[in-house]
């Protein structure tokens, strides 16, 4: 039925002259009511129910209790015996599944009479991903991954990315020129050292480049530890406002320009860091049953200058900060489209003008926006 012949049987009295507009006024109506019918589903709190006590599953109860604005836990069972009954009487909005071992478990008659009345039924894995913008990995099954079509390149973002790089990196290191100049002056006038810091980074499939950004640290001598937490008493006066403000990575425009780097991506890591790294993940894949180096996926892209775990998360100090960042770079590679880097360089020019360095790592990835990523640009 077309949007005008709609309009004209709910309003059968009015003269449509123009139909068109009259039309587009109902459709309008219309949307705005589904917006306010939103806006009332989500004051009051989405009903979960959750079925199974997996430890994901715990994981998913743990998240839902830190936003109990914007959500009710209605029940957990261990299994789906009296789902009809628990439905009725709980009315749930949202059925969350999470067997530890499904075989034999999982009441699919009971779980689709559900979908049927117009719950919403998923799997602890996507609802745990909705909940906090990040994949449980090491609780993925690898064949989640490998045979998901979900981590598929996005038709237009590879495109788009490398445009806007291009074009950014062009515009930056003209427009900025004055200044990187004046950067440049006060790092050489508040500290002894080069201007420019230079290290190895693991790019596109592992390829090493040098990566450069404005020294921040008074220089050391011989090896010393990757961790910021382990080189604060290292940072100079005018690093520690570099650093608030992201400045010190201005120079990567160059870095873009070559096309070692993307604006958006994950960030690289330190080639000396890589084999730890490497193995760190592919450890994540062992706990699940089998082990699949989950690292190469992340190099599959280009590195960036800023990314998901960089507006997510904050600093890594340790190799279990480093691994939760890859959980969040896993989620931008899962979703990755125009509109998510276009959402992630919002809250990076947010970041930067507030000079706080990033949102609260339980803040939830948004419903809407989850499901509107998964729409391949």
């Amino acid at each position: 039925m077309s949007a005008l012949a709609f309009a004209h049987q709910l309003l059968p009295e009015m003269r449509f002259g123009d139909g068109a507009l009259f039309a587009g006024l109902v459709v309008l109506a219309l949307v705005l009511g589904s917006r306010v019918y939103g806006g009332v589903r989500h004051a009051r709190g989405e009903r979960l129910l959750i079925v199974g006590t997996s430890p994901l599953a715990r994981l998913v109860v743990e998240e839902i209790a830190r936003r109990p604005q914007r959500y009710a836990l209605v029940g957990v069972v261990e299994d789906g015996a009296d789902l009809d009954r628990l439905v009725a009487e709980r009315r749930p909005d949202r059925i969350v599944v999470g067997f530890a071992d499904r075989r034999g478990r999982v009441p699919l008659c009971r779980l689709v009479e559900s979908r049927a009345r117009g719950i919403r039924v998923e799997d602890a894995l996507e609802t745990y991903e909705s909940l906090t913008g990040k994949l449980a990995l090491e609780m993925m099954p690898p064949s989640r991954v490998i045979f998901s079509h979900e981590f598929a390149t996005a038709r237009l973002q590879p495109v788009f990315a490398r445009a806007l790089s291009l074009l950014v990196a062009i515009v930056g290191l003209i427009g900025l020129a004055p200044v990187m100049a004046a950067l440049a002056l006060a790092i050489k006038f508040d500290s002894r050292g080069p201007v420019f810091f230079v290290q190895q980074r693991a790019g596109l499939f592992r390829m090493p480049f040098n990566l450069i950004k404005f020294r921040t640290m008074h220089p050391i001598e011989g090896l010393h530890s990757e961790w910021e937490r382990d080189n604060s008493d290292r940072i100079t006066r005018c690093g520690r406002w570099l650093r608030r403000f992201r400045l010190d990575e201005l120079p990567q425009l160059i870095n873009m320009l070559r096309g070692d780097m993307n604006l958006v991506g994950p960030r690289p890591h330190p080639m000396t860091n890589l084999e730890l790294l490497v193995l760190t993940a592919r450890n994540l894949s062992e706990v699940s049953g089998d082990a699949i180096p989950y690292y190469s996926l992340r190099c599959s892209v280009r590195p960036g200058i800023t990314g998901w775990a960089q507006v997510r998360y904050r600093y890594a100090n340790s190799l279990e900060q480093e691994v939760e960042k890859i959980r969040y770079d896993f989620y931008y590679l899962k979703h990755r489209s125009v509109w998510l880097d276009i959402r992630i360089l919002l809250e990076t020019v947010r970041i930067v003008v507030s000079g706080h360095r990033t949102i609260p790592a339980e803040v939830e990835a948004p419903r809407e926006t989850v499901e509107a990523e998964r729409e391949r640009a």
